[in-house]
């Protein structure tokens, strides 16, 4: 086995991305926090307040699991990108934290996708079931009706529901904010390396 050649360079070298390379980074991680902040902070407010409760589940049932496919992919994509030009034995401690951000928001995301949205959702089902069996379900707007209160208090096992739902929920969207929170940290990151606009 032949060593070295001599002046060789042996140590791994923080090699320059190609403009593809960057587009992409920069795609999927505007892609993943614009698409965040859109069903975060617009559509779940508006339709939540424009529709029967019912309709709205509905809707976040069918479009959830493409959302949170969508997140992780993107999270995993940005940082794998990310990690590929960045070896790390060459890691500043900004990078090092660029890297944890990322690997976060790849948790997160997959939390989401296979478990707590997924849970999220099943229960909504069998509350609706529930509902509907009470005439319940067309009030438009999130506040909980009377009628529901109600229900809470003299069903059992639609009270456990409630609960549970509370609990996955609040996961869901502490998972949701965190990651909208990685992505912002990664763009402002990324935007302090820009030499022009």
């Amino acid at each position: 086995m032949e060593g070295p050649i001599a002046g060789q360079d042996t140590v791994p070298t923080d090699t320059e991305p190609s403009n593809t390379v960057k587009l992409l980074h920069l795609l999927f991680l505007s892609t993943s926090w614009g698409m965040q902040l859109w069903v975060t902070c617009v559509a779940g407010f508006v339709m939540g307040s424009r529709l029967p409760r019912h309709t709205f589940g509905f809707i976040q049932r069918e479009l959830f699991p493409y959302y949170f496919h969508i997140g992780s992919a993107c999270a995993f994509l940005n940082l794998t990108l990310f990690a590929m030009y960045h070896p790390s034995e060459l890691l500043s401690d900004e990078q090092t934290i660029q890297i944890i951000v990322f690997f976060v928001c790849v948790a997160a995301s997959v939390l989401n996708t296979q478990w707590f949205g997924q849970v999220t959702s099943d229960i909504v089902a069998d509350m609706h079931l529930i509902e509907r069996s009470h005439g319940l379900g067309q009030e438009v707007g999130l506040v909980t009706s009377k009628s529901c209160r109600e229900l809470r208090a003299s069903n059992p096992s639609y009270q456990r529901l409630c609960q549970q739902f509370a609990l996955y929920h609040t996961l869901a969207s502490l998972c949701n904010l965190c990651c909208i929170a990685c992505n912002g940290l990664s763009l402002y990151y990324l935007a302090t390396r820009l030499s022009a606009l």
